[in-house]
């Protein structure tokens, strides 16, 4: 039964159906064949790797391949550098007559496509891009070319202006720190320099120095109190031996040759204490010897003398009392020195522990300052090198590996494609029409229709008995039809053809993921 209702539809319909689908596919054939073409060109950019190996030249441009290859679509995209494209290639002459420029690079950005290629790390597990794509759609096919290319040529330009500039200036924000650095070094090396100066004798260094001294100086004080003891001794001794020396006019008596020896020994000896210690040889000689002869005085019974003579002279005794007196003097010169050289020397090592905290702390700064100093000498000499390589194309670069070339054939429309669509959209369309017809026509079709909602099973057909008025007026019904129709038709091909003639947007929008 299903069957046999669409057939009596079809025959009741068939011109609704054939109006409407005629309509839809005469539109839609006029808009695929009055759409614009659309030519696509695309030039391929490889990334070439660093020449040096990294091992070698630690490089200045740490930025990630991606980031700086979208950093770079910023740049190229941007308003002034497509608009200074837009006006040295001529471009979208119509869309600038009739639209602002804001709107020609917007849709220029949109012309433009970036895609990125890359390959699997199998250890990270994250893609290596090691080249990239430019497209650019345009309806000429010549100067979508030179567009593709242009801004091939923008990529390579921007990344080695990116990549020298970013080399310069780690260099000079390098060489700024080092020369800060530099004088931080120079100032610690002042200080370090005027501490040592400023406190020589008092450094940790010099302790055992100091010690040795102080050493010296007390065997040089022992050695002087001996020698005091030794001259107030003699000096006791010429005292009582001119306390005991009778007073005479006469200047001078007959001395023994022994009185003699001693006395010239005497005279010896106090020369020599005044010059050299009282340890050295020739004063041990002199003093032994004068000792043996005292000795034998002492034992040799003493002639008997004339109490008006002297033996020996008063002003000689006098002399070596002075002399001995002035060593004296001298002695407790020489102590009262020692003395306070020895109290320098303890000061010394006792402020040493704490002149050592400070020279630790100064040293500390220094060497913190010197490997600093060191590392960014390091680091610049690398960013010289780094920049050398940079400006000689010796690291990594962008490289046109395919020029973009005049594409032969339109990337869009499809149109083949537009028409099957429409053909199928224009059958779908015919069949809702004719339902929609039937589901609004309340008409009964047939007398089992008819009999079927009155309920009555006697009902007869009496035909339509038509006269030629009717003919006529029934022919002349049709052909307005059919003029209306048609002229419907036409005017939906031709208003199709205006809408689609030079709309790049309805090629976009139907075109949409394969442009």
């Amino acid at each position: 039964m299903g069957f046999h209702l669409t057939i009596d539809a079809w025959a009741r319909r068939k011109w609704w159906a054939v109006l409407v689908f005629s309509a839809v596919l005469g539109g839609i054939a006029s808009v695929a064949a009055s759409l614009p073409d659309l030519y696509r060109s695309t030039a391929t950019v490889i990334v070439e790797r660093e020449q040096v190996s990294e091992a070698f030249v630690r490089p200045s441009v740490t930025a990630e391949l991606d980031t700086r290859i979208q950093m770079i679509r910023e740049q190229v995209m941007s308003r002034a550098r497509l608009t200074e494209l837009i006006n040295r290639l001529d471009l979208y002459a119509d869309w600038r007559k009739k639209a602002p420029l804001d709107t020609v690079v917007e849709r220029m950005r949109r012309d433009i496509q970036l895609d990125l290629k890359g390959v699997d790390q199998p250890m990270s597990g994250r893609s290596a891009t090691i080249a990239f794509a430019i497209t650019y759609v345009g309806r000429e096919p010549q100067m979508v070319a030179i567009v593709a290319n242009a801004l091939a040529a923008l990529y390579v330009e921007e990344n080695t202006k990116i990549r020298e500039g970013q080399a310069v200036r780690t260099a000079e924000v390098l060489k700024t720190q080092l020369q800060d650095v530099k004088q931080a070094l120079d100032a610690q090396e002042r200080r370090t320099s005027d501490f040592k100066l400023s406190h020589a004798g008092e450094l940790p260094q010099q302790v055992e120095a100091n010690l040795a001294s102080l050493e010296r100086l007390n065997t040089q004080l022992r050695l002087n109190g001996e020698n005091q003891l030794r001259a107030i001794d003699r000096r006791e001794r010429l005292e009582k031996e001119l306390a005991e020396t009778a007073p005479r006019s006469e200047p001078a008596t007959v001395l023994s040759p022994d009185e003699e020896r001693r006395i010239k020994l005497r005279q010896e000896l106090v020369d020599l204490r005044h010059r050299l210690t009282a340890e050295h040889p020739d004063v041990v000689r002199l003093a032994g010897e004068l000792q043996s002869l005292e000795q034998a005085a002492a034992q040799t019974p003493a002639p008997e003398k004339d109490p008006a003579i002297s033996t020996v002279p008063k002003r000689d005794v006098k002399q070596a009392v002075s002399d001995v007196e002035a060593e004296l003097r001298s002695l407790k010169e020489e102590e009262r020195a020692l003395r306070e050289a020895m109290g320098a020397y303890e000061q010394r090592v006792e402020i040493a522990p704490r002149r050592q905290q400070d020279l630790q702390a100064l040293s500390r700064d220094y060497e913190a300052t010197k490997d600093r100093y060191d590392t960014l000498l390091k680091r610049y000499e690398e960013a010289q090198l780094a920049e050398t390589l940079e400006q000689g194309r010796q690291v990594e670069r962008f490289r046109v590996l395919d020029q973009a070339i005049a594409a032969r054939e339109p990337a869009a429309p499809s149109r083949l494609r537009i028409v099957m669509m429409g053909f199928m959209l224009a059958v779908a369309l015919a069949a809702v029409a004719v339902l929609t017809a039937e589901k609004l026509n309340t008409a009964f079709h047939s007398l089992d229709e008819l009999r079927e909602a009155i309920g009555l099973p006697t009902v007869v057909r009496v035909p339509l008995i038509r006269s030629a008025a009717d003919i006529r007026r029934r022919r002349w019904r049709m052909a307005l039809a059919a003029a209306t129709a048609a002229a419907g038709v036409v005017l939906i091909v031709a208003g199709s053809h205006r809408l689609a003639r030079g709309n790049e947007q309805i090629v976009r929008l139907m075109e949409r993921g394969h442009l």
